[in-house]
């Protein structure tokens, strides 16, 4: 059975909620899957001095787990555009595996949260993507068999390069039902990539 890993960093929750619904989706297609997240590198008093969620249930990776996985779906919030620091953080320590080739020919993908429809979305699953790449990992998109992305009757996340979320600039908005879906359809479709890969 394909073993897949969803691994992500949140700040506030939103891409916590993101990736449960992509788990949901692996889920259903039949893999074995495992939802990590990376460590927080803020200061425990200033993370609770903004609020940030500090009581997520997902254990903490080690770099080193990663080879475990046939696919590994990241997920993270932007930070002007690009990755939160968290993650990039994790990511600059695999070097080690990359040396090895360890993630070579594995699935990978990306999804995102922007505060507003247009803050950086794209560039920051690119540079989550553009990561992945290097590691030797083959990425799985967020195809338009996903239609949920075209709708203009909504406010909606959703790219050909990831699922997508907007929180809004006080993050009082929460995934919608249709970002969720779309979270949960690219879940499924790395599983499935996994399963053809690697049964």
């Amino acid at each position: 059975m394909a073993k897949v890993l969803v691994l992500y960093y949140s700040s506030y929750g939103h891409i916590e909620t993101m990736a449960q619904a992509v788990a949901e989706g692996a889920k259903k297609a039949g893999a074995d899957v495992d939802i990590k997240r990376v460590a927080e590198t803020v200061p425990e008093d200033i993370a609770k001095e903004n609020h940030f969620k500090l009581d997520q249930s997902a254990p903490v990776i080690e770099v080193n787990e990663l080879k475990n996985y046939d696919a590994i779906i990241v997920g993270t919030g932007t930070r002007y555009g690009r990755m939160t620091s968290q993650m990039a953080s994790f990511l600059d320590q695999t070097g080690g595996l990359w040396f090895e080739g360890a993630l070579n020919g594995k699935i990978g993908a990306a999804f995102t949260s922007t505060a507003t429809q247009h803050g950086g979305q794209e560039t920051t699953l690119f540079s989550i993507i553009t990561n992945l790449m290097h590691l030797g990992l083959i990425i799985v998109g967020l195809p338009y068999s996903f239609q949920g992305q075209m709708t203009l009757d909504e406010i909606t996340g959703g790219s050909p390069y990831g699922a997508t979320t907007i929180s809004g600039g006080d993050g009082s908005r929460m995934p919608s039902e249709n970002e969720l879906e779309g979270a949960r359809h690219q879940g499924e479709l790395v599983a499935k990539t996994a399963i053809k890969q690697f049964g």
